[in-house]
């Protein structure tokens, strides 16, 4: 799994330098954070939605919608999928109250 986010990382960080008008991405990033930020959320409520409904497919497909929009605003601000990806490494084998403790402290 981690080879398809990074190849898709890598795509997305090349288009932050790209000024064409047919790059998707390239326009989010022109169109700055608040832009970037309202795409996110809408994915976030359309894969709600899809979940609500449990229609598997959709799932994935808004999951997929997610991801990427995730990893759009990541790049956008200059961090690493590698940082996320350490972050979850870091959590692994600690449960959920736990690590909810510890960031309270």
């Amino acid at each position: 799994m981690n080879d398809i986010l990074n190849k898709l990382n890598k795509v997305i960080q090349a288009c932050k330098n790209d000024d064409s008008e047919q790059s998707y991405v390239a326009s989010l990033y022109r169109s700055g954070t608040d832009t970037i930020l309202k795409k996110l959320g809408e994915e976030a409520i359309e894969t709600v939605i899809a979940g609500k409904a449990g229609n598997r497919d959709e799932i994935i497909y808004e999951m997929a919608d997610l991801w990427f929009h995730s990893l759009v605003l990541l790049a956008h601000n200059n961090i690493d999928l590698q940082a996320v990806l350490g972050e979850l490494n870091r959590r692994w084998g600690v449960s959920g109250i736990e690590e909810k403790y510890r960031r309270s402290e």
